[in-house]
């Protein structure tokens, strides 16, 4: 039998057993985040039909743990289509000054139009994380890059910019502390009501699944792509649509939460390879999990209080980013 064949029934026999264990751990960790905080709400409250318990569990704990979920599947899908798009292993969101754009979009609704509904601020946050994202591709093309490692470095330069001017202009307004609300990760306020605009995050990942296979041409670049057929153009604006608005829905929702979509698509492809149709369900699974993981790790830190769970993943996140950047003998260049 030859080594191919054998490497192939070697996945089918670990494929449904690893798919099993990480749905399991998916299961415990989301019924753990249920079940954990300071409010009294144990199994025998909710058998005894309790109604505190049951408005604890319906209005903020289900919720909550809900939108992890949520926005932990379309960062994570967000991450790999920016990667995609601009061909590097080391480029997601927050790497490329579209979280930035959109908080700036935030800060600019709020100056400009304080009482515009929610669905308004996610608009004018998608256009703004739009166009910061065009600013970044922009960038790229006009200046020399000899290394992939310069990209992301290109990239928080521009976020960094784009963070400075929407600071100064919070400090005009003493909106600095909103600022800071909108830019750290935080689901402890996420309740019934307020979390559902991330069904339309979690669409935008379906639809990204649907055209996984343009996406995987698009990052074969722009002669590739016009030879099979494609509009080049027109796939980059999809992406960079689906990105935008992902970003700002979560940005909206529960703020920034930085290098998720850079840590889970570079696992999945060591894993699964670039193959965007058949890693992205495992892409969107493994960033459900890392985000239940790490907003559980910041609720038992300090109990009954809790770390943001922007902190939490910014740690792990931007000690791997480093670690990535500095092993050049990795594959993800």
């Amino acid at each position: 039998m030859s080594g191919y064949a054998q490497e192939r029934r070697s996945d089918r026999r670990v494929g449904p057993v690893l798919t099993g264990i990480l749905l399991l751990l998916l299961c415990s960790l989301f019924l753990l985040s249920l079940f954990l905080g300071a409010g009294d709400m144990s199994v025998t409250a909710l058998l005894r039909f309790d109604s505190e318990a049951w408005q604890l569990l319906l209005i903020s704990r289900l919720p909550r743990a809900i939108a992890l979920v949520l926005a932990g599947t379309s960062l994570a899908v967000a991450g790999l289509i920016m990667q995609m798009l601009v061909r590097n292993r080391f480029v997601e969101p927050s790497t490329a000054g579209t979280v930035e754009s959109a908080t700036m979009g935030i800060l600019a609704v709020t100056l400009l139009a304080p009482g515009i509904p929610v669905l308004g601020k996610m608009l004018v946050a998608s256009l703004f994380a739009l166009a910061g994202t065009c600013l970044f591709l922009l960038i790229l093309r006009r200046i020399p890059l000899r290394s992939a490692f310069l990209v992301p470095v290109v990239g928080l330069v521009l976020g960094g910019v784009i963070q400075s001017v929407t600071t100064f202009f919070a400090y005009q307004h003493d909106l600095l502390q909103a600022l800071h609300t909108w830019t750290m990760g935080d689901f402890s306020g996420v309740l019934r009501g307020r979390y559902e605009l991330l069904w339309v995050a979690f669409a935008l990942s379906c639809t990204a699944y649907f055209a996984a296979d343009r996406f995987t041409v698009l990052g074969m670049g722009d002669q590739f792509t016009t030879n099979l057929g494609l509009n080049y153009k027109r796939l980059m604006f999809v992406g960079m649509v689906i990105v935008s608005a992902i970003s700002a829905v979560v940005v909206v929702t529960a703020g920034g939460i930085p290098f998720l979509g850079l840590l889970v698509p570079n696992v999945v492809s060591l894993l699964f390879g670039d193959n965007m149709r058949r890693s992205l369900p495992w892409v969107a699974f493994l960033g459900a999990l890392f985000v239940l993981a790490c907003d559980i790790v910041g609720r038992l830190i300090i109990y009954p209080h809790e770390i943001p769970i922007g902190t939490v993943v910014g740690v792990v996140g931007s000690g791997l980013f480093l670690y990535l950047l500095l092993n050049r003998r990795s594959r993800f260049g």
